[in-house]
């Protein structure tokens, strides 16, 4: 089975009328097994509070993405087991931690991270990692 580790720029996608929202959407919709690290809820929520603040989304409507994070198909992973192996990655890649914590966790379940993230994913692609990152509109759902 194909494991995919989900950052925040593609689980945000899932809530939010986004470039490549559709595409980010197949994913709750599949036969994939989705991963995260259990900090990602704390990147989501960052990113609704952004968009509360630039009044692109109201107060409610970022209360209830929150409400709904907990009932995603998404296997969360304790941080501290991967802190470690991330905070290695992010020395070797010159990314930050945050990121890196998905990497590692991609190198821990031997899966990829499917990302919106441009400058994530133009970093990682041209290293070691390659393979283990997935440019979000890549994606190709079994059928």
């Amino acid at each position: 089975m194909i494991r995919y580790v989900v950052d925040a720029s593609v689980v945000v996608k899932w809530f939010l009328p986004e470039i490549y929202a559709e595409t980010a959407g197949f994913l709750q919709n599949s036969v994939c097994q989705l991963h995260a690290p259990a900090f990602f809820v704390l990147e989501v929520g960052d990113v609704l509070c952004k968009k509360i603040r630039r009044q692109e989304l109201i107060k409610e409507e970022g209360d209830a993405i929150l409400k709904e994070l907990s009932h995603l198909p998404i296997q969360k992973h304790p941080d501290q087991r991967l802190f470690r192996p991330a905070y290695t990655l992010a020395g070797q890649t010159h990314r930050s931690l945050y990121d890196c914590m998905y990497l590692a966790l991609a190198e821990t379940i031997n899966g990829q991270v499917v990302t919106a993230d441009r400058k994530f994913y133009a970093a990682i692609t041209k290293g070691q990692y390659g393979q283990r990152v997935l440019w979000v509109e890549d994606l190709v759902m079994p059928t």
